[in-house]
């Protein structure tokens, strides 16, 4: 693990999900800094692995990383949401074994301090994708009180979500995020072992990068795409994602799909996509949370495709 950058979250878990692959396609919905992406193909001699992400420094890194594998190594660029219906299209369907997605952002992007998702960042940034137009800067300087609110209370989940919406408002214009989020720590919670302006970032992050609308458009992609017996293994770190991804399995594996009221079932009861594998979602043990503290929200669901 020493000439790892860090350590991808999970890892022994994801790779005893991989372990049947064979010579089927891994589709790395987040290859990140290809911590998971190397583990598998090494895990898995015969693998074919395509790696997608949206971030021009981590794409660079892992095109280096992945050297040693770069005749069973495929890389795109773009949000997975939408470069994944361009996969489904490309590959055959039978061959897709596993589909990995790590939502959320990555430790060495909250390490690198000119990147602005840390509180500790000297500028206002947070955008995975740095070409994209939406930036940190422009949600906390240039969206409206009521537009804060909203984001404060959906993606915080803060209860005084009001407040701190007007205290940006009245503060601004900021500069960096250590000034944002000293100027609302007083009004943040407290008591927790995360920062005060921890769920402040989190928040801002989903919003400039639309982290649940891409979640949700994958998940659609792989429900359209019907593929016949993959894996699919979401990572998240966020209960919305968490629930998304619970009730989004959930749904799947439901064979009747009438309504609930209905006095007999109506709609052939043959609509399941296959099987919730994962009933409670899989969470890093004590090793890991040793070497790791940031694994600790981290939590894997995983849902077998059965597609007849």
């Amino acid at each position: 693990m020493s000439e790892i950058p860090h350590i991808p979250v999970l890892y022994k878990e994801v790779l005893d999900v991989a372990k049947d692959v064979d010579n089927g396609i891994i589709i790395d919905c987040t290859m990140g800094y290809a911590g998971h992406s190397s583990m598998m193909l090494e895990a898995n001699p015969n693998a074919h692995l395509i790696g997608i992400d949206q971030d021009i420094t981590a794409i660079e890194f892992s095109s280096k990383r992945l050297e040693p594998y770069k005749n069973r190594v495929d890389i795109k660029k773009g949000r997975f949401s939408n470069v994944i219906k361009e996969i489904v299209k490309e590959y055959n369907l039978e061959d897709i074994k596993l589909v990995l997605a790590d939502i959320g952002v990555s430790s060495l992007q909250l390490d690198q301090k000119d990147r602005g998702f840390s509180y500790e960042s000297d500028n206002l940034d947070m955008r995975m994708d740095k070409g994209a137009e939406l930036s940190a800067s422009e949600v906390v300087n240039n969206y409206s009180k009521s537009e804060l609110e909203r984001i404060l209370n959906e993606y915080g989940e803060l209860r005084n979500y009001k407040r701190i919406a007007d205290v940006i408002v009245k503060n601004r214009p900021f500069h960096s995020a250590k000034e944002l989020s000293e100027c609302v720590k007083p009004h943040m919670p407290r008591g927790k072992k995360i920062h005060p302006a921890t769920l402040l970032m989190q928040a801002i992050r989903i919003e400039v990068n639309d982290e649940l609308g891409e979640l949700k458009g994958l998940l659609e992609t792989i429900k359209e795409a019907k593929l016949p017996n993959a894996k699919i293994a979401i990572i998240s770190f966020h209960s919305l994602e968490d629930r998304i991804v619970k009730q989004t399995f959930a749904s799947w594996a439901k064979s009747c799909i009438c309504d609930p009221e209905a006095m007999r079932c109506t709609c052939g009861n043959n609509h399941a996509l296959g099987k919730v594998v994962t009933k409670k979602p899989l969470t890093a043990d004590s090793e890991e949370l040793k070497q790791n503290p940031r694994s600790r929200s981290a939590k894997l669901r995983v849902f077998q495709m059965d597609i007849k």
